[in-house]
C-alpha cells in the first residue's frame, strides 16, 4: 500500500533529533526521504546505546530516529557536492535542516537561492530561537535542555518546592520536529492551490512556549508565577498519582461526578458533600488537607486492586509504568508500538513504530535506517543520472563516501 505521501521526496539535511523527527514521520508516511550526511556522518551516529561494539551503523539513537529513509554522504565544503545537492533540491518537494542559522547561507542554500533553484521547495528550518528574532538570538546554541530552559518549562517541572526539572525525554526537538510535519503538510497543500512553495521558521523555543497551557494564562489573568507541582495539576483535584501498598497509581477525578465516585470506591462517601470538597475549586484549593485523607486509604492495597475496582467504577486511572513495563504491554502490543526491523550490522531489533495510524494510509515501519552513505550511489545513478566512471572519480575526491 502506497502511503499518503508517496511521491514527495524530502531532502534531509538533519542532524541529531528536531529535524531527523520531522523527517522520520514523513518517511512513515510514505514520502522518499534522503537523509543527506557528512563525510564523518550524523553526529547522532556516536550516541548510545549501541547494538554491540560502538559503531557509526550501531547506534539505537541513530536507527531509531532515521528507519525509513535513505542515505547518502555529500562534502558540502566542495562545489562539486554542493552541486548534487542543488540538481537533487531541483527534483525534490521538501528540504528539512536543523543547523544555526547562517550555516545554510554560508553554504549557499539559504532561502533565498533555495526559491531560485526550485520555486516549488518547501524549506523548513528548525533552529533554537528562529531564523527571524532579535539580533544576536539566531547564532546562539541550543540544545534541547537550552529550549527547556529558555521556554519556562523547567520552572513547571519538578517535586513542588525543588528545583527546575528537565522534562524526561528530549520534548525541544521532538515538540518543535512534530509541530514542523504540521507546517510542511499546511505548506504542500498551499503550494497545490498556488504553485508556490515557502520557508518554515520553526523555533523550539517557540514550540515550547506553545505547551505552557494554562501556566501562560494563569500568569497572564492573575499576575500568578507558576511553579512545580510534581505530579498534582494546578487546576483539577484529585488528579495524580498516590503510592499504593506496592507502587503508585494515577487517580483523576477531573469532575465532581468522578470525584463522588472515586470516595464510594475508596469507602469515604462523605468526602464528597465535605464543604471543603464539595466542588473542584475547592478540592484544589483545599488539596492538602484532601490528599491527608486520600494518601493513607490508597495505601492499603496493591496498585492491581485498586486497577480492579476503579475499573469496574469506570474511573480514570494508571498504573506507573516504567519502561520495561510500558514496552511489554498488552496495549502497546496490540496497537503494534513496537516495531521489528532487521538493522544491517545489527540484526534483528525493536524500535518503537508510527502513532500515525490512518485507515487508509497508515505510518509504518518498512526499512530500517541507512547505512552511512549506503544510497549514494543508486542515489547519483538513478535520480540524478550520473554515469559509473563520474560516480566512481566522485569518490576518489572524496565528494562522497568512499565505501558502505
Amino acid at each position: 500500500m502506497a502511503g499518503a505521501l508517496a511521491g514527495i521526496r524530502v531532502v534531509d539535511l538533519s542532524h541529531v533529533l528536531a529535524a531527523p523527527t520531522t523527517t522520520m514521520y514523513l518517511a512513515d508516511l510514505g514520502a522518499e526521504v534522503i537523509h543527506v550526511e557528512p563525510p564523518q556522518g550524523d553526529d547522532s551516529r556516536e550516541f548510545g546505546p549501541f547494538a554491540g561494539e560502538p559503531d557509526k551503523n550501531r547506534s539505537g539513537y541513530f536507527i531509531s530516529l532515521n528507519r525509513n529513509k535513505k542515505g547518502m554522504v555529500l562534502d558540502l565544503r566542495q562545489e562539486e557536492g554542493k552541486e548534487i545537492l542543488r540538481r537533487l533540491i531541483r527534483i525534490s518537494d521538501v528540504v528539512v535542516e536543523n543547523y544555526r542559522p547562517t550555516t545554510m547561507r554560508k553554504l549557499g542554500f539559504g532561502w533565498d537561492e533555495l526559491r531560485g533553484i526550485n520555486p516549488r521547495i518547501i524549506y523548513c528550518s528548525i533552529s533554537g530561537f528562529g531564523h527571524d528574532t532579535l539580533p544576536g538570538y539566531a547564532q546562539r546554541p541550543s540544545y534541547d535542555m537550552v529550549a527547556q530552559a529558555y521556554s519556562g518549562i523547567m520552572s513547571i517541572t519538578g517535586p513542588e518546592g525543588g528545583p527546575p526539572c528537565r522534562v524526561g525525554s528530549s520534548m525541544g526537538d521532538i515538540v518543535a520536529g512534530t509541530q514542523a510535519v504540521v507546517g510542511i503538510l499546511a505548506a504542500l497543500w498551499h503550494r497545490e492551490k498556488t504553485g508556490r512553495g515557502q520557508h518554515l521558521d520553526m523555533s523550539m523555543i517557540d514550540g515550547l512556549f506553545a505547551t505552557l497551557e494554562n501556566a501562560v494564562a494563569r500568569y497572564t489573568i492573575s499576575g500568578e508565577i507558576p511553579g512545580p507541582l510534581g505530579g498534582t495539576h494546578p487546576s483539577i483535584a484529585p488528579f495524580q498519582g498516590y503510592r499504593t501498598a506496592d507502587s503508585w497509581i494515577i487517580a483523576a477525578a477531573g469532575t465532581d461526578q468522578l470525584f463522588a465516585r472515586l470516595c464510594r470506591v475508596i469507602g469515604r462517601e462523605g468526602l464528597s458533600s465535605d464543604p471543603r470538597f464539595a466542588t473542584n475549586l475547592l478540592r484544589t484549593r483545599n488539596l492538602r488537607e484532601l490528599n491527608a485523607i486520600l494518601e493513607p486509604v490508597l495505601k492499603t492495597k496493591t496498585t492491581a486492586e485498586w486497577e480492579t475496582l476503579f475499573e469496574e467504577a469506570s474511573l480514570p486511572y494508571s498504573p506507573i509504568n516504567d519502561i520495561r513495563q510500558i514496552c511489554e504491554d498488552p496495549h502497546i502490543r496490540y496497537r503494534g508500538m513496537l516495531a521489528e526491523i532487521d538493522q544491517p550490522a545489527v540484526g534483528r531489533m525493536r524500535i518503537a513504530n508510527s502513532p500515525l495510524r490512518l485507515s487508509e494510509t497508515p505510518g509504518e515501519v518498512y526499512a530500517p535506517a541507512p547505512r552511512l552513505g549506503e544510497h549514494t550511489e543508486a542515489v547519483l545513478r538513478e535520480l540524478l543520472g550520473y554515469p559509473p566512471e563520474e560516480i566512481d572519480r566522485l569518490r576518489t575526491a572524496g565528494v562522497i563516501n568512499r565505501s558502505v
